[in-house]
């Protein structure tokens, strides 16, 4: 009995919190529109050169009246109500003496720490680089902060997280499904550290309507599922409230966009979610989970090299879902089968990461 009783707070405490950080992002969504509205926080200019500096018309043909007309920094009302859930019923938690809201809270020191302080440093670098964007300042195409300068903050970001697992937290392993733990010792630090590099490099996903919403909420669903089967229930919570705010971020994203999520949401997004995959030991299925990301930025990397070394483009446009947009398909069609792929691809890895132990 007391067992089915403890399950039943654990379901509550994950999908209840999703619910209520839906409804609370819902709610705070107007609040965030006028403000963006009124001060017209929008890029005034839509970038024509590509990182190596060659023209790119086709891109500025296609973003020109969207990314001119419709505000950055949406990305705020993921992590600020993520971040206000966790304190709020924390603080509750402090102030009251029942036992609900104790089990409830998923502020905890071995599972939320990191992963929230990650969400909030990683989501003000995004937020001063939307801010440099929409006043044109900084020397990085449209305006921001140069892509070199955020790399740095977050290789801060990931070393310190890579030092504080493999030393605080004594992490040596990595799991491999079928195979098991697999002792890599120092080697655990750059894995993690480039692990966060890749994700962060795929915030270029944030560039269709709705895309990046939907492909992120899958992704943060699949790892609370994974965690809530790992017992890790306040980690699966965070997971959940994360997913619920993108849902509601999606509900004003899907076309056309009320706003963008911007470097605001998804730095904060892909630096949390690697701390997630390692603290659920289950890195090893993140590049089939993480797939649709990960392709966008092995299509800018291609790219990239194959200008470099062959003198052409593979992609009409990098990264990939803008080459699919340049050869006809409606947004809304790009959106749609990124979504469809990435919730596929969340549902099989999930399903390889729990069988496998």
């Amino acid at each position: 009995m007391e067992q089915e009783i403890s399950r039943i707070i654990n379901v509550t405490k994950v999908f209840g919190l999703a619910a209520v950080a839906f409804a609370a992002a819902i709610l705070l969504t107007p609040i965030l529109t006028h403000f963006l509205y009124k001060y017209k926080l929008w890029r005034k200019t839509v970038r024509d050169t590509s990182p190596d500096g060659t023209k790119t018309p086709l891109f500025s043909a296609l973003h020109k009246e969207r990314e001119t007309r419709v505000p950055r920094m949406g990305g705020m009302l993921i992590w600020i109500t993520t971040v206000f859930l966790a304190f709020a019923v924390w603080g509750i938690a402090q102030i009251t003496e029942s036992a609900f809201w104790d089990k409830i809270n998923f502020l905890s020191r071995n599972q939320t720490w990191l992963p929230i302080l990650t969400l909030i440093s990683a989501s003000f670098l995004g937020l001063a680089d939307d801010i440099a964007q929409v006043f044109g300042k900084g020397k990085y195409v449209a305006g921001g902060i140069r892509f070199r300068y955020r790399l740095w903050v977050v290789f801060l970001i990931a070393l310190a997280g890579a030092l504080w697992f493999h030393f605080k937290l004594g992490w040596q392993t990595i799991y491999i499904p079928g195979l098991g733990n697999i002792f890599i010792d120092g080697w655990y630090i750059p894995l993690f550290v480039i692990t966060m590099i890749v994700l962060f490099s795929s915030s270029v996903i944030d560039g269709i309507d709705g895309l990046a919403g939907g492909v992120f909420a899958s992704i943060f669903g699949a790892y609370s599922a994974i965690a809530f089967f790992r017992n890790q229930i306040d980690l699966a919570a965070f997971g959940a409230v994360i997913a619920g705010a993108l849902l509601a971020f999606l509900w004003f994203n899907i076309p056309p966009a009320r706003f963008y999520m911007g470097e605001s949401g998804i730095l904060g997004l892909t630096t949390s979610l690697t701390v997630m995959a390692f603290l659920t030991d289950s890195v090893a299925v993140l590049p089939i989970i993480a797939l649709v990301p990960m392709a966008e930025v092995a299509s800018n990397i291609i790219q990239l090299a194959s200008k470099r070394f062959r003198g052409k483009k593979v992609f009409l446009i990098a990264p990939l879902h803008h080459h699919f947009e340049a050869k006809g398909w409606p947004p809304h069609k790009v959106t749609m089968r990124f979504w469809t792929i990435s919730i596929i691809c969340a549902i099989v890895g999930m399903v390889i990461a729990l069988i496998g132990r």
